[in-house]
């Protein structure tokens, strides 16, 4: 295990909108997400995934985005701040997209989520700034899907996470899985 980086802001909410509003600090619950956040619980809460099957497993309890990702939108021209893309944990040294599928991420002294995945970013945020998807969802080289929206996360184990907290990473046993969308 290795420290890999930073918790630069956290956020929530209790009503299911496109951004979560920045707070000094959120807990994790064990199972079900971040207290007090529209996407708590075990199953999934996001609303286009329960209109499917509201019984399959959340594993979008967390949403964490790496900080470097709005200074590449802002060369961009695009002025995007922490929580507003809907994260509830925003980093800073951590390669999160490049992370393998099972990572387990240490929040701070107690909180541990192990990373399920991309997420998949919708229309919606071209509503909150016109041509932002394009430059959330691109091709890579080969012509390869590049999602750039952050990692979700289910929680492991729970506890209180803040900006400033150490973010410990630990990566599962090879062979490693590369992240897909959930």
């Amino acid at each position: 295990m290795v420290v890999g980086g930073t918790v630069t802001a956290v956020g929530r909410s209790a009503e299911h909108g496109f951004t979560k509003p920045n707070v000094p600090d959120i807990r994790l619950l064990a199972g079900l997400g971040v207290e007090g956040d529209a996407h708590l619980g075990v199953t999934v809460q996001h609303r286009s995934r329960v209109a499917v099957d509201p019984t399959q497993p959340n594993l979008r309890q967390v949403h964490l985005i790496h900080a470097e990702l709005h200074e590449e939108l802002a060369a961009g021209g695009f002025t995007v701040a922490a929580g507003e893309l809907g994260e509830n944990v925003t980093t800073r040294g951590i390669d999160l997209l490049d992370l393998p599928t099972g990572t387990r991420l240490h929040l701070g002294p107690d909180a541990v989520v192990e990373v399920t995945g991309l997420r998949n970013p919708c229309p919606q945020i071209n509503t909150f700034q016109p041509g932002l998807l394009k430059a959330l969802v691109g091709r890579d080289e080969a012509g390869n899907i590049v999602r750039k929206a952050g990692v979700m996360a289910i929680v492991l184990t729970g506890g209180e996470v803040r900006a400033g907290d150490p973010i410990r990473v630990e990566l599962p046993a090879p062979p490693h899985r590369a992240l897909e969308r959930v």
